[in-house]
């Protein structure tokens, strides 16, 4: 009779076994600089994917730095993560990292960073094609003719291709001028420098310019304020950049912005194609060919202006 208390207590310790998951799926996933709202847009779907999977994530924020960036890496091959998404990594800056996981039987997905050696592929759009629509769309404004102002990066493959396009596309179009550049420098105060710097510019070439092209929104936002701050208005001096987002669909709808097009990149729809990639590869095991062929996923941008904003204002 003393033996049936714990014979209880034997059973229902094997019920709550077998009610816990016998395995509980762990995906980390690294964002190069959180305080970039399209690292923070991919890198929170993701999260929002796995926790829709039932998936345990781990979100780690580098901050901008490479030296965080590698510790993060080793820490969560460290802990055996199941699989890695990494987004606007540093393949090449990293590679030591990436090639840890890679010996470690971690499967790592890169968004918007590059294709590796060490990792499944890249989620990206084909910057090449971005960078002509926004020159393209910018230069059709201006009738191919006039003076420009840009503000580049050169810090990130995405917006150094969008930069180079522009050249291309400058050097076809003559009567199109590139009166003055600003170069972002890669710092965490870099809205002070894109301010600094495009101040100094306006300054030096007011009403010597057309049209001011930016390599992405984060930097057209800070030059936007800068242009209706010295009473510029929608249409007298357009801003065309590349990003996408809920305050560029805002300041394209907005009367008083300079802000007049954006491509529009599906970051959140990378973070969702990145976990699902996963479970397929990873969980479901079947071959990466599955998802993608090549080296790179490539998914579609879209031009957003004045003709189709109220959509992606929905």
């Amino acid at each position: 009779m003393k033996q049936a208390p714990f014979m209880a207590l034997a059973a229902i310790l094997v019920l709550l076994a077998n009610a816990r998951p016998a395995y509980a799926f762990e995906v980390g996933i690294i964002a190069f600089q959180m305080s970039a709202e399209t690292h923070a847009r991919v890198a929170n779907a993701a999260v929002q994917g796995a926790k829709a999977k039932g998936w345990t994530s781990t979100l780690l924020n580098s901050e901008g730095s490479l030296p965080k960036h590698a510790e993060q890496f080793d820490a969560l091959v460290a802990k055996k993560v199941d699989a890695l998404i990494v987004a606007m990594g540093k393949p090449v800056e990293a590679d030591a990292q990436f090639k840890a996981a890679r010996d470690r039987g971690i499967p790592v997905i890169t968004v918007l960073s590059g294709t590796s050696r060490h990792t499944l592929f890249d989620i990206q759009v084909n910057e090449y094609k971005v960078g002509a629509e926004a020159a393209l769309y910018l230069l059709g404004l201006l009738g191919y003719q006039g003076n420009i102002l840009t503000q580049r990066f050169e810090g990130n493959v995405g917006t150094r291709i969008r930069g180079k396009v522009l050249d291309v596309v400058l050097s076809e179009n003559t009567a199109i001028k590139e009166l003055a550049k600003h170069s972002m420098a890669r710092t965490q105060s870099w809205r002070d420098d894109v301010r600094g710097g495009m101040s100094a510019l306006f300054l030096k070439h007011k009403g010597q310019f057309q049209g001011v092209w930016a390599s992405f929104d984060g930097q057209a936002f800070v030059i936007d304020d800068l242009l209706t701050a010295h009473g510029y208005r929608k249409g007298q001096v357009p801003l065309v950049s590349i990003d996408g987002g809920p305050e560029a669909y805002r300041r394209i709808a907005d009367s008083k912005s300079t802000l007049v097009a954006t491509v529009a990149i599906p970051f959140e729809e990378m973070g969702t194609a990145a976990i699902h990639a996963v479970d397929t590869i990873v969980v479901k095991k079947q071959p990466v060919s599955a998802v993608t062929t090549g080296p790179y996923l490539y998914m579609n941008a879209v031009l957003v202006d004045a003709s189709n904003v109220q959509r992606f204002l929905k």
